[in-house]
């Protein structure tokens, strides 16, 4: 197949190129290096299965010749990225997310979007099955990523039932994995670059609420199933097309996240309480029940095994 990856030199983009050419398929990326980083995808010049276009997804989007995929990947994607850039992050959303399915359309490729559990927004109902509509406050600080998202979810639904545009969305709960960035705010990437500097681990609130923590391979290799899953199979021709959860229902308070952290990197780091941050989800797990029924896909890193890789690389990055 020929799949273009918007957002491809980011985390899960990078991951995603990896793959996919791994593979066997030619891949193209699409990123303006906003949050996403050249030397992510650097290793795959010169392979003639492979091209980088730096451009902005809000702009026109042109590819020659045919296309299979189009895999929306592009976004600020972390809480210090989407409050730093908020009209960024809504732009790519909506503006990039129309003019991805455009191409989509045009080239009669199938389309997956990259949602996430955020469309939850701070969740009244858990773990969060697909057909939850969510509780978000669309005018908080959080609600540039939140409305960027859910919004991006109902036009790649429109396109798929005006335009019949093959579609696919995933809501991606937060994933962890080598390639984060060090400062991206995220909080497997704080504690781990926190721990090795030996500076203390930054919780906020009491630590109490909860995440639950998907490998960025296990994440990346149901996205690949939803991907290549067939428009009909076994009478699931509509519901291929609606939202599936990909994430590891394994939930821990962030302050059992913070111990791990010490404990795996041998650190003597102590962990400081700061206030919670407006909107803060207080939950997130993913009820997986339509990824295991439409895909057969479920987690199998653990949180220590992935916590391990992980560290093993930010020691040769920080």
């Amino acid at each position: 197949m020929k799949i273009l990856i918007t957002g491809g030199a980011g985390f899960l983009g990078s991951h995603l190129v990896e793959r996919l050419l791994g593979e066997g398929h030619e891949v193209i990326v699409f990123d303006n290096l906003l949050t996403g980083r050249a030397e992510n995808v650097a290793h795959h010049f010169g392979n003639e299965r492979f091209t980088f276009v730096k451009q902005n997804v809000t702009e026109y989007l042109h590819v020659t010749g045919g296309l299979d995929a189009v895999m929306h990947f592009a976004s600020p994607a972390s809480p210090v990225d989407y409050l730093e850039l908020p009209i960024q992050t809504l732009k790519v959303g909506s503006l990039g997310t129309h003019k991805a399915l455009g191409l989509a359309k045009e080239k009669q490729a199938r389309f997956l979007l990259a949602s996430t559990s955020e469309v939850y927004g701070d969740p009244q109902v858990h773990p969060q099955p697909e057909d939850y509509w969510g509780h978000v406050n669309p005018v908080g600080p959080r609600g540039v990523y939140d409305e960027a998202k859910r919004f991006a979810e109902a036009m790649t639904m429109a396109y798929h039932r005006y335009h019949g545009v093959d579609t696919r969305i995933v809501r991606i709960f937060n994933t962890y994995g080598p390639r984060m960035r060090p400062n991206d705010g995220r909080v497997v990437s704080n504690f781990i670059v926190q721990a090795l500097k030996g500076e203390p681990l930054t919780a906020y609130g009491d630590g109490q609420q909860t995440r639950s923590f998907c490998y960025v391979s296990d994440l990346v290799d149901g996205i690949c199933r939803l991907l290549m899953h067939p428009a009909e199979k076994d009478g699931t021709a509509e519901d291929i097309h609606l939202p599936v959860n990909i994430g590891n229902p394994g939930e821990f308070t962030v302050l059992e996240l913070a111990k791990k952290v010490i404990e795996l990197t041998g650190s003597k780091s102590k962990i400081e309480y700061k206030s919670l941050p407006i909107d803060d989800p207080k939950v997130r797990q993913p009820d997986n029940t339509r990824a295991a029924h439409l895909l057969g896909w479920q987690p199998v890193v653990s949180l220590d095994a992935g916590l391990r890789e992980t560290i093993k690389y930010f020691r040769s990055v920080v």
